[in-house]
């Protein structure tokens, strides 16, 4: 088992299938490569950091952080501010209700052409 499926299998409930129906959101809409860094599930797409999932101690939810949010913030007004950081920007998922697949699978496609651009550039 890789330890970036490892880790989020660990995770108690209701942890656990958020993030589970957040990766395979994430892995059915973009070709990405699923890591274990910084002790986190983290998604590259095209070779660099894209997407990651956190459990912050002391919070009731899952934060879907895209690195380069900042820039998709206008598009999607339902990402926000993670610690007052430049780029970064997250989607707190409480319960799996919370999560608009198709709102999400639309902002996955975006933010990859977003990054493609930004290489191209």
């Amino acid at each position: 088992m890789k330890p970036a499926e490892e880790h989020i299998l660990n995770q108690p409930e209701p942890y656990q299938s958020i993030m589970l129906y957040v990766r395979s959101v994430i892995m059915k809409t973009l070709a990405v490569e699923e890591k274990y860094s910084y002790k986190m599930p983290f998604y590259y797409y095209k070779k660099k950091p894209f997407v990651f999932l956190n459990v912050l101690k002391g919070t009731n939810y899952v934060d879907v952080v895209f690195m380069d949010g900042a820039l998709l913030e206008t598009k999607f007004p339902e990402l926000q501010d993670c610690n007052k950081r430049k780029r970064v920007r997250s989607i707190p998922v409480k319960s799996l209700e919370d999560l608009d697949e198709l709102r999400f699978v639309e902002l996955l496609q975006y933010a990859s052409e977003l990054k493609k651009n930004l290489k191209s550039s």
